[in-house]
């Protein structure tokens, strides 16, 4: 499915915001995550269904100032 990940178009398989985390390489990092505008905390992840043209944003903490 076509999806937008962080404003960049991505093509996936991954039917849940989980899946997508894993296969990014971000499953066990700390990131802030948002479906749609909306923030997901990470117990819902997996049952945070994907669709076709959901704007996900993934955001990682920085070091420094």
């Amino acid at each position: 499915m076509q999806i937008l990940l962080n404003g960049e178009p991505f093509v996936t398989e991954a039917r849940d915001l989980a899946s997508l985390c894993a296969a990014l390489g971000f499953a066990d990092a700390r990131i802030a995550t948002a479906v749609n505008g909306g923030f997901v905390a990470a117990a819902s992840r997996a049952a945070t269904a994907l669709a076709e043209a959901d704007e996900i944003e993934i955001v990682a903490p920085r070091q420094g100032g």
